[in-house]
């Protein structure tokens, strides 16, 4: 008895393209430069790293609005990565300055969505385009909160600017 079985495809990437070319508004910005630990033994930074910086830059984005990471977790809050989409345009060698660049994108619900980019120093080199989708959990009973913290949700409303919160 034979069964015919579909191969297993990779999702479709065209979500991410249509951030690669628009301008850059309300971006947060967070600078790091490519460190040895960061790099393979050809000095180009592994892949796995992008996704460490845009932790980072997501951590200090909030704590830029008043949002401590730590305060959420005190409140029985986590935000954990529940879709990620990355594009890897060129590969970043040892010692590059970059900036990796975010911006809330929407929040429907308790589900936020984040854009990414990292760039050169001088904006003028893209590396990464991502979208990364956050949504928000009750630590304690370990489901998806029903909605979000009030302060954390007038928090998120400061750097959304026109985009979609609710």
């Amino acid at each position: 008895m034979s069964q015919e079985t579909t191969p297993p495809q990779l999702p479709p990437t065209s979500a991410i393209e249509n951030i690669t070319n628009v301008a850059f508004e309300n971006w947060f910005e967070y600078p790091v430069r490519a460190q040895p630990h960061h790099t393979d033994y050809a000095g180009i930074v592994w892949h796995g790293t992008y996704l460490t910086w845009m932790e980072e830059a997501r951590v200090e984005c909030l704590r830029s609005i008043g949002i401590e990471f730590a305060d959420l977790v005190a409140l029985g809050c986590d935000l954990p990565v529940v879709e990620l989409s990355i594009r890897y345009h060129r590969s970043v060698q040892l010692g590059m300055p970059l900036i990796v660049k975010k911006r809330m994108n929407e929040v429907t619900g308790v589900r936020m969505n984040w854009d990414y980019t990292i760039v050169s120093a001088d904006n003028q080199d893209l590396y990464i385009t991502a979208q990364v989708t956050l949504v928000a959990l009750d630590r304690e009973k370990g489901k998806i909160m029903r909605q979000l913290p009030p302060t954390f949700q007038d928090a998120l409303a400061k750097i959304s600017g026109s985009r979609k919160i609710g």
